[in-house]
């Protein structure tokens, strides 16, 4: 057939039609090859890989199919079948595994995955699942056994699941302010010791505290005092230690006395502080031993100062009677605390714990008496000068008036007697109240202005002071009341 001229195709000398428009020079698709922008074509199957292992390279499509067989092949490789058709398969190289590469289509359905590994069977997928579950429940029984075990021994260590657990504080510092009862007995307790008496006829037990680092201790007379004529004084430390004491010097009327011990490194002495500096409603703390309960700690207040008490008198003559013009606290103080410190508020000695008031021996009460917040301590002032006496001499000094008082005399007073010990004067010739014009039958009432309502009082206000002290009397003759002036005089004490 021909076509009109001028509005046909014209043909080209192959025989093909020639196109109705020129020829891209960019080879756009879909006229010419693909572009950067075309689709890729789809991927054909991987050529058989020669056995020297060289690559035959992809052919064009549409190229035509080489007839001379490649080199070191055994056959031809086939040229590609007709467009769009997968070519055969081909079989493994010799010596060399199947790859799943070879098969690998990204467009086929099935039986490959993506990466190339065959897809499991059911059976293999079941076999899968039944192993994961495997694993799943052993997991789980071992975490449910850890977590059984911890709950047990929980339930085991707090009484069961219908046990009660009580909520309780945590664990807190063990340090504690200076000035509180801790901090002050912490400081303390390492200078506090417990004295062990025994004599020939009788033993007892009491407190001392380490007065410096020579081993003086300083106590009570009544403490020692079975062991002053032949006996054995064992003394225990805070820590346990133990040594054996000697007596330095004792004296009955301030009822004070000072043992050694020698050997023993570390001694921890207590500082002393000033009782004329006590106030009433201080806080203090006493240390010792009652009823030979060694380390004992309690506290208090000052309760009152300058309380006139008398101790001892069992011997019936005096010559065994203390007088002291003591501290009262409300510490609980027993027997057994005698000879311990009685500590103000910074950790000082401001009393020797001496003696107590117990309640009525009438009321059904055995055994020995115990505090009902009535203790009495000798003011560390008077101890001091007591102590350094005992110990650079032997024995203390005490100051007197010099003249001798009627005890029992009860109005209102200290009344001078009429005749002295031994039918002497009652009034010492030369001594200080001979001096200051003190005459027998006069009434003391006064000392610096402080009433005194007894003869006890009057030796207790006394025996506060040191020898060579200068006292104001007041003293009542004939009804009248005049003031006398007078320096106390020295006696060697027992």
């Amino acid at each position: 057939m021909t076509l009109l001229s001028g509005g046909g195709a014209h043909a080209d000398p192959d025989g093909r039609p020639k196109p109705l428009h020129d020829p891209d020079p960019y080879d756009t698709p879909p006229y010419g090859e693909p572009g950067p922008w075309a689709p890729a074509p789809p991927v054909q199957h991987p050529a058989t890989t020669p056995a020297h292992g060289t690559a035959v390279p992809p052919l064009a499509q549409g190229a035509p199919v080489p007839s001379t067989p490649v080199p070191g092949a055994g056959a031809p490789v086939p040229g590609p079948s007709a467009p769009g058709a997968p070519g055969p398969a081909a079989p493994p190289v010799s010596g060399y595994p199947a790859s799943p590469w070879q098969n690998y289509d990204p467009w086929a359905a099935a039986p490959f995955q993506q990466s190339g590994a065959p897809i499991a069977t059911q059976q293999q997928r079941r076999k899968r699942a039944r192993k994961t579950l495997v694993l799943g429940a052993v997991l789980i029984a071992l975490v449910t056994g850890g977590i059984g075990g911890v709950v047990g021994a929980t339930l085991e260590r707090n009484g069961g699941i219908g046990g009660i657990q009580l909520p309780q504080a945590g664990q807190e510092p063990k340090g504690r302010a200076a000035d509180s009862t801790a901090g002050i007995a912490a400081r303390a307790l390492p200078g506090v010791v417990t004295l062990h008496v025994k004599g020939a006829a009788a033993e007892d037990t009491g407190t001392g505290f380490v007065l410096d680092q020579r081993g003086h201790i300083l106590t009570n007379n009544h403490v020692v005092e079975p062991a002053a004529s032949g006996g054995e004084i064992s003394v225990t430390f805070n820590s346990g230690e133990t040594a054996k004491a000697t007596v330095v010097g004792r004296d009955t009327g301030y009822d004070l006395a000072v043992v050694k011990v020698r050997g023993v490194r570390g001694l921890r002495p207590i500082p002393l502080g000033n009782s004329d500096n006590v106030q009433v409603g201080d806080p203090v703390v006493a240390i010792g031993a009652p009823f030979n309960l060694a380390g004992t700690v309690t506290s208090g207040i000052i309760s009152a100062k300058e309380r006139p008490i008398t101790a001892g008198g069992k011997k019936g003559d005096g010559s065994d009677v203390s007088y002291v013009d003591a501290l009262q606290t409300d510490a609980p103080i027993n027997p057994g605390n005698s000879g311990g410190p009685l500590l103000d508020g910074k950790g000082r000695v401001v009393g020797i714990n001496s003696a107590i008031r117990s309640a009525d021996r009438s009321s059904a009460q055995t055994g020995q008496a115990g505090s009902i917040g009535l203790g009495f301590a000798i003011p560390v002032n008077q101890a001091k000068r007591v102590a350094e006496e005992l110990i650079n001499t032997g024995r203390a000094t005490h100051p007197v008036i010099g003249v001798t008082l009627d005890m029992s005399y009860t109005g209102d007073g200290a009344r001078v007697g009429t005749n002295g010990t031994g039918g002497g004067p009652a009034v010492k010739r030369g001594g200080p109240g001979d001096k200051a014009g003190v005459k027998p039958d006069d009434v003391i009432t006064e000392v610096d202005g402080v009433r005194v309502h007894s003869g006890e009082e009057l030796i207790v206000k006394t025996r506060a002071q040191r020898p060579g002290d200068r006292l104001e009397l007041t003293v009542v003759r004939d009804g009248a009341e005049r003031k006398i002036t007078l320096v106390l005089g020295s006696a060697d004490g027992s």
